[in-house]
């Protein structure tokens, strides 16, 4: 970039902003540079260029040049001058000029879809640690079935938090993270319950083997995923060695066209070159090139087997979601080496990061390791890439949940070798993205949660709050007590990354700090232990079951739209399941629960954070019969 001067904040580059404490901190002028590289800033102003419109239902924008508008059904509605005509459908259009120059109109209700007066209460669950009598080592699809099914009858629940089941690399070892996929657009076979494969049944004594083979691993409190792969894949080849074709498998590859192939096809190179698509040789690359053309026809039946094995796991995923609201986990990024950045490594930055910075939980920053989207290539690209991922995000799904959604607003950039206290801001247009994923809400009749915590400016709360999407309400982080949280927002006491009750209140989770080789805020923990004594009435020295009782007892008493519960804080977990900046110092993801799925479902400790939190559901009984019932015109 010699001798040009590229304008940061015309780039989306901010070279300063507050932290969660309020201090204003200033990016270094190598980081805003280094930033800058990232982005190919090699003139003074990006290009906007002609790629795509975003309007809303109703707005009648005049379009530059005359053009041609066709629907995303193919209706072809003729030659468009001055404004677009009323009554556009929503949807993914274009406008073809007679010089040949196609843009994408998007046309977006711009709020998301929300049901009239919800108001449920639900489980947050990790469900590789929810295992039952018929895992193999690990939660499975199966498994979520059993607990949607008997939550909702027995329970009263409405809806169940899932972590992200996002695809990752095949083979060993098996990556572990589940904010770490390698794509975001299928899902991971490791969830398959394989006794319920079509086909599984024939063969017999063989299966049986190795299942009860995969069951000896639910004795062993931490998860062996390799172990798990090693079971179900024998017993899946062999079905797959057995499948003699079908019309729904068919009809799943077409809807899902060169998505899917391109997906199948980088599974089967990752089994032959490794996980990391930089590593493979240089003329594959690239999915368009000549090389992986040779590939796909060579190694087609394991490109077929791939494919298969998302088939499976879309139709075991969508019997798991029948009986109640599953919402969905969507991570921020994916692994820079996996299948989603080999389709899209012209939209994604290199050389850069996803990450925090410090604050006061994680006082050295989080880096992530994800590449960013760039924000200019991808608004070029149609937003199609983001639009994929939120329509897959969204299949199956009751709602979801966006992690980190700060990040369509803006994502933490840190340049290669830099630490996270390094890093800079790069805004995205985020008023075409959330018009993309409400768009993507309402055709899927799902509403949104977004994971709204951290540093976040007040633009972003007052955003989702005029696009109906739910915010994130923290017990451990709230000053107010719970009457006073929102009512358009998912309220809960923890996450996955934060203490469980057990451990805050016992003081446990500091000590687990320490021994993982973290450094603990004592003072923001001391505050939060002094916060929750106020709140519950407890002396410190009071039963963790007594603690975990109250402290439900108060969160039932939100407002709030969506109430969760973490099993974990049921059975009085003092272990998180994940500790922010470690990674062989603690067992991160892979944590099983303490029972088995029956047993969690039937400890009197569960059943009574279950009533605590169904009682202050309007539409839930003590049946359960009603779980989350809406009233109508009674929107949050």
């Amino acid at each position: 970039m010699e001798g040009l001067t590229p304008d940061p904040a015309a780039w989306g580059v901010l070279t300063g902003f507050r932290d969660a404490t309020g201090e204003w901190r200033t990016a270094s002028p190598h980081t805003v540079a280094a930033v800058l590289d990232a982005l190919g800033a090699d003139s003074e102003l990006p290009v906007a260029g002609d790629a795509v419109v975003v309007v809303r239902t109703g707005q009648r924008p005049v379009i530059p040049a005359p053009a041609t508008l066709v629907l995303e059904d193919g209706t072809d509605l003729g030659a468009v001058t001055g404004r677009l005509p009323a009554g556009m459908p929503p949807g993914y259009h274009q406008l073809v000029r007679e010089d040949g120059v196609i843009t994408r109109l998007i046309v977006s209700p711009g709020r998301c879809h929300l049901p009239g007066g919800l108001r449920t209460w639900g489980w947050a669950v990790q469900l590789y640690a929810l295992r039952s009598a018929r895992s193999w080592g690990m939660g499975d699809l199966g498994d979520l079935a059993a607990l949607a099914g008997r939550s909702a009858a027995e329970l009263g629940a409405g809806m169940v938090l899932v972590n992200p089941l996002h695809a990752v690399a095949p083979g060993e070892p098996q990556q572990a993270s589940p904010y770490f996929p390698s794509s975001r657009l299928y899902r991971n076979p490791l969830y398959l319950r394989v006794e319920d494969v079509p086909g599984a049944a024939a063969l017999g004594a063989r299966l049986d083997a190795l299942a009860a083979a995969g069951r000896e691993l639910n004795a062993r409190r931490l998860i062996d995923r390799d172990a798990v792969l090693r079971l179900k894949a024998r017993a899946l080849e062999e079905i797959w060695g057995g499948f003699g074709g079908d019309p729904d498998f068919d009809a799943f590859r077409a809807k899902e066209g060169e998505q899917l192939e391109r997906f199948a096809t980088w599974c089967a190179l990752a089994e032959v070159h490794g996980g990391r698509y930089q590593e493979w040789p240089e003329d594959l690359r690239r999915p368009d090139t000549a090389g992986v053309t040779r590939f796909r026809a060579e190694h087609r039946s394991r490109v077929d087997h791939h494919a298969w094995l998302q088939w499976l796991v879309d139709r075991q995923l969508a019997a798991a979601s029948a009986p109640l609201a599953v919402m969905h986990d969507l991570a921020i990024g994916v692994d820079p080496g996996g299948a989603d950045a080999w389709s899209w490594q012209e939209i994604l930055a290199p050389g850069v990061r996803v990450g925090a910075p410090p604050d006061e939980f994680n006082t050295a920053g989080q880096d992530w390791g994800l590449p960013p989207f760039h924000p200019w290539r991808l608004r070029a690209a149609g937003y199609e890439p983001f639009a994929a991922t939120i329509r897959s995000a969204f299949r199956h799904a009751g709602a979801l949940r966006v992690d980190h959604v700060i990040g369509l607003f803006r994502l933490f950039w840190i340049p290669a070798g830099s630490s996270p206290a390094d890093g800079a801001y790069v805004r995205y247009p985020y008023g075409e993205l959330l018009d993309v994923l409400a768009l993507e809400s309402s055709r899927a009749g799902a509403y949104v949660c977004g994971e709204d915590l951290g540093t976040v400016e007040d633009t972003v709360r007052t955003e989702m709050a005029q696009r109906r999407m739910l915010s994130y309400r923290l017990l451990w982080f709230e000053t107010d007590p719970p009457e006073r949280y929102p009512r358009r927002a998912l309220s809960a006491i923890t996450t996955h990354d934060l203490p469980t009750v057990a451990g805050m209140w016992t003081g446990s989770d500091i000590d687990d700090q320490r021994s993982a080789g973290v450094q603990p805020n004592l003072e923001s923990t001391a505050a939060i232990r002094e916060r929750i004594g106020a709140l519950t009435g407890l002396d410190a020295g009071a039963p963790v079951d007594l603690a975990v009782e109250t402290l439900h007892a108060q969160l039932a008493r939100a407002p709030s739209a969506v109430v969760t519960a973490t099993l974990d804080d049921c059975l009085g977990v003092t272990e998180r399941p994940n500790m922010p900046a470690t990674l062989d110092t603690w067992p991160n993801w892979r944590l099983a629960l303490p029972a088995a799925l029956d047993d969690v479902l039937d400890d009197p400790r569960t059943r009574r954070v279950a009533s605590l939190l169904r009682r202050s559901r309007p539409g839930t009984t003590d049946s359960g019969t009603s779980a989350g019932a809406a009233r109508p015109g009674d929107a949050p």
